[in-house]
């Protein structure tokens, strides 16, 4: 299911470095993979959507979202994805730019790629983009290449079914941070062109739909040399209309808050350098699409926050040209669960908030910091009390879950050019995600309503290691005064919860689930241990758990504190080992669990349990990621990033 990992080029590109640069970025290696490799291969070939971006005969951008259902784009050779598609052959930019006759602009029966006239220095085909997206697990990878060959074949009035195969150079697997979980179900299009042209300003319709949109995809390029497709999302509303008027009162103008996220910056790169962008915002409820094509203007510090108060980066984008489109897409959405780290939606300096709407900035709740254990040098665990709903009702947590705590008011000093003592911090939204280390109190919990209850204050915990401005602040507090965290929310991927009322093969046999983790990454199996531990699927779990010397008073303290773990628990221990580390690791044995001085390798991961009968749930940093994937290829892994 995954191999070993090459990075395309230690470099980035001029316009990636400039904004990397201006927002103070530390110096990194560009992660980008040559060609696709297997592991993300899967990933596309898993993902019902796939965005793409090409470029028109005029060079500009433009972006378009295929699909449905899973497979429909798939590895065909090594680095080709080949893609069998349904696509409206009238309106879709996409699909026009490819296909269409040049002097007729139509998509006719049997057409084929049309050569591309801007296509430069890289290989041969016309230059394409992609960016595979399954919003039922938050998984996204890009891609990026050229078409090596393609046909169309019209059938249905305003309809044609695509094939191509694009040879793809680039790929990156992205995190999840600011995705909105929906289930996807495909439908038979059925186009019809409301409005397009240029400098026409945008029918009430289009602007209803960016109002309600969370998502939207853009595409952009790097000269004539490569395309990028990405994902922008949040909080429905967070795309604003600053302006919607003909060509003679300015044009129409959309802005949007850029949030921090793996702080690569490639579309706002190539932006940088070459401002064109294409966009694509499709309504999921009732396949009604916008297409938008235009220039991007970058606006940093006291730009942003001119027009989007609160906003330290934003980019602007003036329409060039758009299509409204009727019933366009081949599939609908239907909303799952919002992302936890959306920020509230920021509004244009001109608008007022409407009445009684809650401040930007406010989660769902407040969290009071409580009590604070150090179990390590540099892990502690901390105990919040949930409190201040005030008309709302929160969704209770499952083990597992995380919470989302928004650290910016005691940590966001604003926007500044240069902060040589804190570097990092800028840009720096300060919304962390910690695992939930404590199951919640099933007397918080109102069981009809799953919510949690009006009138009580839950508590929840988590235990995490210092590392960065928030776990910092969190470290030095001096908790007798009162700490007060905004809490943007709670959620997870369902697939990382062990159990469920017993695990089963295909042959009906009992699954050994097998959770590997590094460090805190324990801290989901905190949550679920104890439940799972009493029922028979206790006997079927196992536990693989790398730790350094100095962390092994975090070991002692877990095991202590959830009966029967350790029997079913293997502690590999690295790192230096003293006289005080021998006698936690003589408890630590005493508690059941088997020590190893040593490293994990590939014979104790695949020791336990059958192939064919066993599940993998590893949470660990993504080097040790990568080789675990690697050596559990073929099998069933669900897993945990540190990077969402």
């Amino acid at each position: 299911m995954a191999q070993v990992m090459t990075v395309q080029s230690s470099q980035f590109h001029p316009g990636e470095q400039a904004i990397q640069q201006l927002l103070r970025i530390p110096f990194r290696q560009n992660p980008t993979h040559h060609g696709l490799p297997t592991h993300l291969a899967y990933r596309v070939a898993q993902s019902p959507l796939v965005a793409f971006g090409a470029l028109d005969r005029e060079g500009r951008p433009w972006a378009t979202v295929w699909g449905g259902e899973a497979g429909f784009a798939q590895p065909v050779a090594q680095n080709v994805l080949g893609v069998r598609a349904t696509a409206d052959a009238s309106h879709d930019p996409v699909l026009q730019a490819l296909f269409a006759d040049a002097e007729t602009g139509e998509v006719v029966d049997d057409a084929v790629v049309k050569p591309d006239g801007n296509s430069e220095g890289g290989g041969e085909g016309r230059l394409m983009a992609g960016l595979s997206i399954d919003l039922a697990t938050r998984d996204r990878v890009k891609i990026a290449g050229r078409v090596l060959v393609g046909t169309a074949k019209r059938t249905e009035p305003g309809v044609a079914d695509l094939q191509l195969a694009m040879g793809v150079e680039e790929s990156l697997g992205n995190c999840p941070k600011y995705l909105n979980k929906k289930h996807i179900t495909p439908r038979i299009p059925n186009p019809r062109l409301v409005t397009e042209g240029v400098g026409a300003p945008l029918p009430r319709d289009a602007i209803d739909l960016i109002a309600k949109a969370d998502l939207f995809f853009i595409a952009s390029k790097h000269g004539n040399h490569s395309m990028d497709a990405n994902h922008r999302g949040g909080a429905p509303g967070f795309v604003r209309v600053l302006r919607n008027e003909g060509a003679e009162g300015g044009g129409v103008t959309l802005i949007y808050p850029e949030f921090s996220g793996n702080r690569l910056y490639q579309t706002l790169g190539n932006l940088n350098t070459d401002p064109l962008a294409g966009l694509v915002f499709p309504d999921f409820d009732t396949g009604d699409v916008l297409y938008v094509t235009g220039r991007a203007t970058i606006l940093v510090g006291e730009k942003a926050a001119a027009c989007m108060p609160r906003t330290k980066l934003a980019v602007r984008v003036d329409m060039a040209e758009a299509r409204f489109v009727r019933d366009g897409l081949l599939f609908r959405g239907r909303v799952v669960d919002y992302s936890p780290y959306n920020p509230a939606v920021r509004r244009l300096a001109a608008e007022k908030a409407p009445l009684g709407e809650e401040a930007a900035g406010d989660g769902i709740a407040t969290a009071t910091l409580v009590r604070r254990t150090r179990l390590t040098p540099t892990i502690s665990r901390y105990v919040f009390r949930l409190g201040g709903f005030g008309k709302r009702r929160v969704k209770a947590w499952r083990p597992g879950h995380h919470v989302t705590l928004d650290f910016a008011a005691e940590l966001d000093a604003g926007y500044s050019h240069m902060r040589d003592d804190d570097p990092q911090s800028l840009n720096d939204d300060f919304v962390r995600t910690f695992t939930v280390s404590r199951p919640l109190d099933p007397e918080a919990v109102d069981a009809a309503s799953g919510l949690l209850r009006d009138d009580v204050e839950p508590e929840f915990e988590i235990t995490v290691r210092r590392h960065g401005p928030a776990t910092g602040l969190l470290e030095r507090w001096n908790t007798r005064v009162p700490l007060e965290i905004p809490v943007l929310g709670f959620g997870g991927a369902e697939g990382f919860r062990l159990g469920g009322g017993g695990v089963e093969d295909g042959e009906g046999k009992g699954v050994t689930q097998v959770f590997v983790a590094a460090g805190v990454g324990i801290t989901p199996l905190m949550a679920q241990a104890a439940r799972i531990l009493e029922t028979d699927e206790g006997k079927r779990l196992r536990v693989l758990w790398s730790l350094k010397g100095e962390d092994l008073p975090l070991a002692v303290d877990v095991l202590e504190g959830i009966r029967g773990l350790g029997s079913v628990t293997k502690l590999f221990v690295t790192g230096k080992v003293g006289v005080e580390e021998r006698d936690l690791i003589a408890k630590i044995q005493g508690l059941g669990a088997k020590v190893l001085e040593r490293r994990i390798k590939a014979d104790d991961v695949l020791a336990e349990g059958e192939k064919g009968s066993r599940k993998y749930y590893c949470c660990t940093g993504p080097d040790m990621m990568k080789i675990l994937l690697k050596w559990a290829e073929g099998e069933e892994v669900a897993y945990e990033s540190f990077e969402y």
